[in-house]
């Protein structure tokens, strides 16, 4: 009698084991799911633009740019990286003047704050700038239009703030969701904003 009830325990242990085991596992895939609670994506995109006028008159060189992005929210605060390379032929003409191979500047920046109207996407931080520009801790802001092909990006970037013009031509510019109450920012400074030719010089 002894000996069936330790078989009939022991049994119940096994099952009552594997039913919590099962249990836990679950859990952890509906959290791995989910995400932290405390971390909210709001924005992200990748993508090749091409910048209006290239270097401007009188060589028109053409520019394509690698864009990407990503804003966070994360227990509050805005979390994020904004990222830019400028590349250009190193000839206005002939047969290397379509090689995009020249590196004529590059912004990294960790975003400080964000702001979301409709399609549109304002993000602003401090970057180290290479290039054009060039210099550390330097302010940074950029307009960017949710979308695919077509869609704009509006960079104010480099120690003398220039404005970049730019139309994505390929990739995808995304609004995941909405920055929570309180961290709503004002993303640029009027100081900053001074709109005007853009001119590079490689």
């Amino acid at each position: 009698m002894l000996k069936r009830l330790g078989v009939y325990l022991t049994r119940w242990w096994i099952v009552a084991a594997s039913t919590i085991l099962i249990g836990l596992v679950l859990c952890w895939a509906l959290l791995a799911q989910s995400g932290s609670p405390g971390k909210r994506v709001i924005v992200r995109g990748a993508g090749t633009t091409i910048l209006e006028g290239g270097t401007g008159s009188p060589d028109f060189i053409p520019v394509l740019t690698q864009v990407a992005f990503h804003v966070e929210i994360v227990d509050g605060a805005v979390i994020g990286n904004f990222e830019c390379l400028a590349l250009a032929p190193p000839k206005a003409t002939g047969a290397t003047s379509g090689d995009f191979n020249t590196n004529v500047m590059y912004v990294t920046g960790a975003v400080q704050s964000v702001a979301i109207d409709g399609d549109t996407i304002r993000i602003a931080g401090g970057s180290d700038c290479t290039g054009i520009g060039a210099g550390s801790n330097v302010p940074f802001s950029a307009e960017i239009q949710r979308g695919g092909p077509g869609a704009s990006v509006v960079l104010t970037a480099g120690t003398t703030q220039q404005v970049f013009r730019e139309t994505l031509l390929n990739g995808l510019f995304e609004i995941v969701g909405q920055p929570p109450a309180g961290t709503r920012a004002n993303f640029i400074s009027p100081r900053f904003s001074r709109p005007g030719a853009i001119m590079l010089r490689p």
